[in-house]
């Protein structure tokens, strides 16, 4: 291997067909880096285009990746109704600073069933007027579903906005207990 190729940033990728549609996940040797909702031809190779120039190397498909096929797994089983949290190692690269700091603490504080308020969280991290910066944390999240987004909620009952979708968060959160299930 010469010099150069050592310090060159792996990225493999592949789609997995979800209860939500199908998702692009793409890792690293760190972890997870990426998760992108409707990953459509169009979407898919848009999100590649954005990881290759933001890691600096060509995303390369391999769905029998260790890590990919982990990450696949434990799709389906959260999908399944069997799963209520991944254990998968992640990469923050995609993410600093203030939205960084945010997601790691609902990441880690808010469990699979239960919601918390954008103004709660930005409380929780220390910024209690913060709430709209919270907001755009999670349109910021580079790793939706596993750092769980969808899991905050606007203070005054309502679900708030959402980067895969309104009816995406709503079935998410029926999936996870927290609304019933669409009637179609």
């Amino acid at each position: 291997m010469d010099s150069d190729r050592r310090y060159e940033q792996r990225v493999v990728w592949a789609v997995v067909d979800t209860g939500i549609g199908p998702l692009l996940l793409a890792a690293t040797r760190e972890g997870l880096v990426n998760v992108v909702f409707h990953a459509t031809d169009e979407v898919r190779d848009k999100a590649l285009e954005r990881l290759a120039s933001r890691l600096g190397s060509e995303p390369v498909e391999d769905p029998g990746s260790p890590l990919l096929a982990e990450a696949t797994s434990q799709f389906e089983a959260y999908f399944a109704g069997e799963r209520r949290s991944f254990e998968l190692p992640l990469d923050w690269s995609l993410i600093s600073g203030f939205n960084r700091e945010v997601l790691r603490e609902l990441a880690t504080t808010v469990p699979f069933g239960t919601v918390v308020g954008y103004g709660d969280l930005a409380g929780r991290v220390g910024q209690p007027g913060a709430a709209q910066a919270v907001g755009m944390a999670m349109g910021a999240n580079p790793l939706p579903v596993i750092v769980p987004c969808h899991r905050v909620v606007e203070s005054g009952g309502d679900i708030g906005g959402f980067g895969g979708g309104l009816e995406t968060k709503r079935r998410l959160l029926a999936l996870e207990g927290v609304l019933p299930e669409p009637l179609f």
